[in-house]
């Protein structure tokens, strides 16, 4: 089996673009990725075009080999803009291989060890008309959803004003704890907006509300940052949504500064660096809460990575694609509330009708401009 080329998609959702990477094969046998990146996808797409270079010609079976090749061949190491494009590449060779055998990928990663994966949902960012933000606390756990997942109250009118910012998100922590009640798990999403002091004391002033894990509580360029807010602060810690790689990871994993590693199958160069990095965090007893508000390809990679890593605490799960996008996806995962159910489909378990699909050119969103009070800019 050789690989003839790929192809890119880019399909509207909520608003934004959805990237695919189809790879096709000389027997027929295509698989399907997603760029984990929307924010700058002219410069993926720059990527993917140096990659299938790379590749035509290939035997998609030699997937740790190709993922050398695609990671190592441009001299300077990926970064995460061409790691995500390997990221969809990866994936893909793996749904080749799943579907050539007729087996789950979860499979060839070692087989499960679990029967579902748990998930979280997204509260949604209402949280400025509180008591209606209250109520959609209320229908998620009703609808059975055990953990619920909400941001820092960011911005009015494009300004975030950092303490503002950290009053409103304390109160608002602890009124969805005294609404949900102490069986609820809580997962807050600083988002990287706050700088280190409002950062620790917005930690530390919710620690008696039990949150499951506060992500992204400080900016990623330099992890050696999270020293500081580990010794300052007793709430379980995520970050890694931003890493591209495993070196990224490293610190962070080595020196124990986080209790959940933010792992994104679509960012972080594929399946075949996600599952080392699951090892490197196994070794510290860090488990995984893999990132995903994308779409249902990246969900179902990262369904097979949790299903076959014992390490993995929760999958996240953002919402379902919009109307008319769903009905092009011929295969997807099935969620359930708190729940993604396992796949027994061949390959990554998701498929996509092509020739519809290419009626389609989506053009990614822009993402929002906030600036502080003052009228510096400050991240979203």
């Amino acid at each position: 089996m050789k690989i003839t080329g790929l192809e890119v998609l880019t399909l509207p959702d909520h608003g934004d673009s959805m990237m695919l990477v189809a790879v096709d094969t000389d027997e027929g046998i295509h698989g399907l990725g997603e760029v984990g990146i929307r924010s700058r996808q002219r410069a993926v797409a720059g990527g993917l075009e140096h990659l299938a270079e790379l590749l035509v010609g290939e035997d998609p079976a030699r997937i740790e080999h190709l993922w050398q090749v695609m990671f190592r061949r441009g001299f300077f190491p990926a970064d995460r803009f061409l790691s995500a494009a390997i990221a969809a590449v990866d994936v893909a060779l793996w749904d080749i291989r799943g579907k050539a055998l007729g087996v789950p990928v979860h499979e060839l990663l070692g087989g499960r060890v679990r029967d579902h994966v748990p998930a979280y949902v997204h509260v949604g960012d209402g949280y400025h008309d509180r008591e209606r933000f209250l109520d959609r606390c209320r229908s998620l756990v009703a609808e059975g959803w055990r953990h619920l997942r909400f941001s820092t109250v960011h911005d009015e009118d494009g300004i975030l004003d950092p303490r503002r910012c950290l009053r409103d998100t304390v109160d608002l922590f602890h009124q969805v704890r005294d609404t949900v009640g102490d069986s609820v798990e809580l997962i807050l999403d600083v988002h990287t907006r706050l700088d280190p002091p409002e950062a620790v004391t917005l930690c530390r002033e919710i620690e008696a509300a039990r949150p499951y894990f506060v992500e992204d509580a400080l900016r990623s360029e330099n992890p050696d940052s999270y020293r500081m807010l580990r010794a300052r602060t007793g709430v379980p810690l995520a970050a890694g949504e931003q890493f591209g790689s495993k070196w990224e990871f490293r610190q962070l994993i080595e020196e124990e500064l986080i209790d959940y590693a933010r792992v994104d199958v679509g960012v972080v160069a594929g399946l075949t660096e996600a599952r080392k990095i699951a090892a490197m965090a196994e070794t510290h007893y860090i488990r995984l809460a893999t990132h995903n508000p994308l779409g249902p390809v990246t969900a179902a990679s990262s369904l097979q990575l949790n299903l076959a890593c014992s390490n993995v605490a929760i999958q996240e799960h953002q919402t379902e694609p919009d109307g008319v996008l769903a009905e092009l996806f011929t295969v997807r995962p099935t969620v359930l509330p708190g729940r993604i159910e396992r796949s027994t489909v061949p390959g990554i378990g998701v498929d996509i009708d092509r020739k519809e699909a290419r009626r389609y050119q989506a053009v990614a969103d822009e993402r929002p401009h906030l600036r502080t009070p003052d009228g510096a800019f400050t991240n979203w």
